[in-house]
């Protein structure tokens, strides 16, 4: 036996209608509503998601909704303050036949019209009488002052925190697939990412829904809530936003392309640096060793291009071709002296 506690995403079906008159003003059921005249091409049918006490239903339906039975039908009634609220004699306002002429309107009793006040607000109201060039409009509700009964079943209730996320979505953007959308659900944070259904959805209806779903995901328990776009991001013109994807990707294609090249450069300082080492290293074996001075001048003789750092090689055989030629004078001066010595 599962019980709805506050806080609870639930799946609702439901039917209101108005105790007095027993007409329908509200349902999730397509049959029903077709039936009692109040279907809507654009509505969206079936169990509504919802999060108890988020205030997403009346606040009476919300309300008794906390300890019913998942699976179970029950009927609630709902008294006026806790439904569309009691009427209120201060909303209801006379005006002269002249206002509504002037605008091009002719009124009669039960006709529904808007109301700009001068503040800029707009008042929905229904005409109550037209007499002696003065009209009665009431802009309480239309249900206001009704009880209401509500039919309800409690179809599931949501366990899941990326499907708790998904049916947020369904209630605030009944026409996005919330399956397509990306959601990433940390223990405070949250990140709902917009961006693959960006073509198939309003960026004002979109910022709007943001806007909802922000309060939404709070009442879950979520600190951290990020959108992407975000509302800022939906709301700039078309010229600003194109201006700024074309720069983002300028700054990809960039760093793609550094990426690139720094492994290339690597390789030939790699190879740079082999080729060193295989220089290099000869040169410290002949000068760290002790070879024969010939097998040294062989291995001078056999090298086409002597590299710049075996000059100490090359100047070593430099002085010993000298000193080899100093030695033959010497020779010579000798032998002259001995020669000398023999003819006196």
């Amino acid at each position: 036996m599962v019980k709805v506690e506050k806080g609870d995403v639930i799946k609702l079906r439901y039917t209101g209608r108005i105790k007095e008159t027993g007409e329908i003003f509200d349902t999730t059921d397509e049959e029903i509503a077709k039936q009692a005249g109040i279907y809507k091409e654009n509505g969206v049918y079936g169990p509504v998601p919802i999060a108890v006490g988020a205030g997403h239903v009346l606040q009476g339906l919300d309300e008794a909704l906390e300890g019913l039975e998942v699976g179970k039908k029950y009927e609630i009634e709902i008294p006026p303050e806790k439904g569309f609220g009691k009427r209120d004699r201060k909303l209801i306002k006379t005006f002269t036949l002249g206002q509504f002429r002037r605008q091009g309107i002719i009124p009669f009793p039960g006709m529904p019209v808007e109301i700009e006040t001068e503040g800029g607000r707009k008042l929905k109201g229904r005409v109550l009488t037209v007499s002696g060039g003065r009209v009665r409009v009431d802009f309480n509700h239309p249900y206001a002052g009704k009880h209401l009964v509500y039919e309800v079943e409690i179809v599931e209730k949501v366990e899941d925190p990326i499907e708790k996320v998904k049916g947020m979505i369904e209630l605030r953007l009944p026409r996005v697939d919330a399956n397509k959308v990306i959601i990433e659900v940390g223990e405070k944070d949250v990140v709902v990412d917009f961006t693959p259904v960006l073509d198939e959805v309003d960026r004002g209806t979109l910022a709007l829904g943001e806007i909802l779903l922000e309060s939404d995901l709070k009442f879950l328990g979520y600190e951290e809530i990020t959108f992407k776009p975000n509302v800022e991001e939906l709301l700039k013109p078309p010229e600003e936003a194109e201006a700024e994807t074309e720069t983002t990707e300028e700054k990809v294609e960039g760093q793609e392309k550094t990426e690139e090249a720094e492994p290339a450069e690597t390789t030939e300082a790699t190879e740079e640096t082999t080729e060193t080492t295989q220089e290099e290293k000869p040169v410290e074996e002949k000068e760290e060793g002790e070879e024969p001075k010939e097998e040294a001048e062989k291995v001078e003789e056999k090298k086409e291009k002597p590299k710049k750092k075996t000059r100490k090689s090359t100047k070593g055989r430099k002085t010993r071709r000298t000193t080899t030629k100093k030695t033959t004078s010497k020779k010579k001066t000798k032998a002259a002296e001995e020669k000398e010595e023999k003819s006196e």
